[in-house]
């Protein structure tokens, strides 16, 4: 019985306890309306249309890349969106640039981790400005069967103390842990739309979950 007793007393303790615990929540990067919480051009490079926000033209070449980037910084972090990438003339790509900061020399660029999205890019890792290669990628012929060309994705990026993991429409496309201990694990979230191309992407949905 005092056996039954001390179960039913420590059970309710843990409930108790667990319940008392701030639980983190998914938070929502992008109201749909404001820049509130982001800062880049938006004057020119970036736009919010329907509820959206979209990055480039159809009708003049992107001269260099351009980032939105996220006024708060981030280390641990589930991060789930939707984008649509549309062009046809010259290099059509974007991506999400995260653990991140704004170079210095040129100012418009970004230093860090982005999951890639493009032809022969899609849902691969690359280090922007610092080692400046894919760090890791998926089967080109695979990755093609999961995207949607010139239509909305879903895209996850999961980083996890050291490990990086992103999903394109519900399928990993990487796994990978970082072997170098001096780089950070922490930094701004960017969206990307890429220099040399007549290209345009939207995002929307954007959520995060800090870890």
């Amino acid at each position: 019985m005092l056996k039954t007793s001390l179960c039913l007393f420590l059970s309710v303790m843990l409930v108790t306890f667990i319940a008392m615990v701030p639980q983190k929540k998914k938070v929502s990067l992008f109201d749909g309306k404001t820049f509130s919480g982001w800062e880049g051009d938006t004057v020119k490079t970036w736009k919010i249309e329907n509820g959206t926000i979209a990055g480039g033209s159809l009708e003049e070449t992107v001269p260099h890349n351009e980032f939105l980037v996220t006024k708060k910084t981030y280390s641990n972090f589930i991060l789930n969106l939707k984008f649509k990438l549309t062009g046809n003339d010259g290099f059509i790509n974007t991506g999400v640039q995260f653990h991140s900061v704004r170079s210095k020399d040129p100012s418009y660029e970004m230093i860090g981790y982005q999951a890639d999205l493009g032809e022969k890019f899609w849902a691969s890792l690359y280090d922007e400005s610092r080692r400046n290669k894919t760090l890791i990628a998926p089967d080109s012929v695979e990755v093609l069967k999961l995207v949607k060309l010139n239509d909305w994705n879903d895209y996850q990026v999961r980083s996890e103390n050291g490990r990086i993991r992103i999903m394109l429409n519900g399928k990993q496309t990487v796994d990978y842990t970082e072997p170098d201990k001096s780089i950070p694990q922490q930094g701004l979230i960017g969206l990307q739309i890429h220099g040399g191309g007549k290209a345009k992407v939207y995002y929307k949905d954007i959520f995060i979950e800090e870890l």
